[in-house]
């Protein structure tokens, strides 16, 4: 048996959440943060597990993704994919609430934009609520290439636009728009600010058509789950 833990520090709810979370997932396993440690060649440490249980801190994402990982159970039925999930929106609303500013109540909402100087203000906005995450943390998210930090920098301080659709893309995975539906939105959006910019509008073709890929990438995604839903509901009537 592992030495009892110290309870959870509840100074800022959405942290004592996540680290609610972990705990019960640990518990539900059986498993002591040293096991843990262990299963994974100790990376991450039995500290940083324990640590990230705390309610003391908003441990990386790549903890909590090794933390659900490593305690998956029965319980998680087909995999650890729904956890995954869940743990996630619980990392980010525990980070938003401790690096995100007091005013920033909501999402941005990609269909008010307008122009190009709104298209960087709602990006820099996406960057905010969803806690500040780092240039270098957001370039180990992307593709080698595609989001130098240098370049996210200088989004995220309102000096540059992405230079093309699939940085821009990249730019929001990172900040945790990953689907293909809300990716479309946003891609609308800046197909429509680049109409109203000429000077940045040469590119606009490359725009538009990485716009309908993603269109037809929701499109499709839907189409499936629709299909998945009817054989289930068949199988179920047979």
């Amino acid at each position: 048996m592992g030495r009892s833990e110290n309870p959870v520090d509840r100074a800022v709810p959405e942290r004592a959440q996540l680290a609610d979370f972990l705990r019960d997932r640990k518990n539900t396993a059986g498993l002591t943060y040293r096991q843990m440690a262990k299963a994974v060649g100790g990376q991450p440490s039995e500290a940083t597990f324990e640590r990230a249980a705390s309610g003391t801190i908003v441990p990386s994402m790549e903890t909590v993704r090794m933390f659900i990982i490593t305690t998956t159970t029965e319980r998680d039925g087909l995999g650890p994919q729904f956890a995954l999930i869940g743990g996630r929106e619980l990392w980010i609303r525990a980070r938003r609430a401790t690096r995100a500013p007091y005013y920033v109540r909501r999402a941005p909402d990609p269909t008010l934009i307008s122009d190009t100087a709104g298209f960087l203000r709602a990006l820099r906005h996406q960057h905010v609520w969803i806690g500040y995450p780092t240039p270098g943390e957001m370039e180990r998210m992307s593709e080698p290439g595609v989001l130098p930090r240098t370049t996210t920098r200088r989004i995220i301080d309102g000096d540059a636009l992405p230079v093309d659709p699939q940085q821009a893309i990249a730019f929001l995975k990172a900040c945790y728009v990953t689907d293909e539906a809300e990716l479309a939105s946003w891609l609308a959006a800046a197909v429509r600010s680049l109409r109203e910019d000429p000077a940045r509008s040469k590119n606009l073709d490359k725009w538009m058509k990485a716009h309908q890929e993603l269109v037809q990438q929701a499109e499709s995604k839907d189409l499936a789950t629709v299909t998945a839903l009817r054989e289930k509901e068949e199988k179920r009537a047979a």
